[in-house]
């Protein structure tokens, strides 16, 4: 089965797609793929064999050249985590309105030239109920009448062997001459939780103390002058509980770089990590006495790793020159591994998906 990868990314569809190959012997490949920003291009390619493939640059010039579309080799499988920022409770929630939010659509010029069996697409939670339900309302409509099935729930990457609380919606459509079927979290965690993990490729932590580097860089921990100000629970405008060393981490973010308070970031004390998590000092310490121990950030590998990635998935973009802010970037705009893996699974064991 031929699959279009679009928006990218690091290629967090391909990684599942390839796992799936290797374990479940039903071969997906990947033929042509689209992202636009050069950081994540080059970790991309750090990290996957794209030889001979077609790469697709920005879909918005790609859709505009019917030719280029029709000229794509036959594929089965369409999948993309569009961008979520004009839906995301952190962004400006301007949806359809902001150029972005149009980026949907790029992905329906797609589909409606080329009617490919299978459509898998994600994107943050509140895409459920953005702008009242209509968001979504749409998204469903311009697929069914393109003569899809369309089903969507939401998923949280905890549920599927990865220890980072996160909500994301999926949306799968099979052509409609193909039948009814059912699809929705609930059935793909109660498959995934049966899979046999020792004849997995995937990867499975826990805890976030699974992934923690005993040991680290030294660049990695928060200075004596930004630990107030991050372990703070806010100002008179802003109120929160910002706690560290989460077991289960917190949603991970594109701007993360821009270390925001411990309520919306993870970051992690030398006492959680050297005691094996057994030691919590946020129970027992003051917001002053915990700015007084080493507290650290998450690496760019313990962010690829939450999400799903292998442990060398950094080093190989590092290798490439790129820099630990675009990793962070690119870690929190990534799909979990794990969650499209189990979808898959669910769709393949169940002959949703078939050759």
């Amino acid at each position: 089965m031929n699959h279009v990868e679009l928006f990218a990314g690091v290629g967090g569809f391909r990684r599942a797609m390839d796992l799936v190959t290797q374990d479940l012997g039903f071969p997906i490949k990947t033929i042509a793929y689209s992202e636009i920003d050069k950081n994540a291009i080059i970790t991309y390619n750090a990290n996957f064999d794209t030889t001979g493939e077609i790469a697709m640059g920005n879909i918005v010039d790609f859709v505009k050249k019917r030719n280029a579309m029709r000229a794509l080799p036959h594929y089965e499988l369409l999948s993309g985590g569009f961008p979520c920022q004009t839906f995301s409770m952190m962004g400006s929630q301007e949806g359809f309105e902001e150029e972005r939010g149009q980026m949907f659509f790029r992905i329906m010029d797609m589909i409606n030239e080329r009617h490919p069996r299978y459509v898998l697409l994600e994107n943050v939670k509140n895409l459920m109920r953005h702008d009242g339900g209509n968001t979504i309302a749409v998204i469903r409509r311009e697929l069914e009448q393109a003569g899809y099935i369309v089903r969507i729930d939401v998923f949280n990457s905890n549920d599927f062997g990865l220890p980072q609380k996160r909500n994301r919606a999926i949306i799968f459509a099979r052509r409609r001459y193909m039948g009814n079927f059912e699809f929705n979290s609930e059935l793909v965690r109660d498959a995934f939780v049966q899979l046999d993990r020792d004849h997995c490729s995937l990867n499975f932590y826990d805890s976030t103390i699974d992934i923690l580097d005993r040991q680290t860089n030294e660049k990695y921990y928060l200075s004596e002058r930004i630990k107030p100000t991050l372990l703070s629970d806010g100002s008179a405008g802003f109120r929160s509980n910002s706690d560290i060393d989460q077991v289960i981490a917190r949603p991970l973010t594109a701007t993360m770089h821009k270390m925001h308070r411990a309520c919306q970031d993870n970051y992690y004390s030398d006492l959680f990590i050297q005691s094996n998590g057994k030691d919590r000092p946020s129970e027992r310490m003051t917001k002053e006495e915990l700015a007084r121990i080493p507290i650290r950030k998450l690496t760019p590998k313990e962010a690829f790793m939450l999400q799903g990635f292998p442990n060398d998935y950094a080093h190989n973009a590092s290798l490439a020159r790129v820099a630990d802010g675009a990793m962070y970037k690119q870690a929190g705009n990534a799909v979990s591994v794990n969650t499209i893996y189990a979808v898959l699974y669910y769709l393949i064991i169940n002959r949703i998906i078939r050759q």
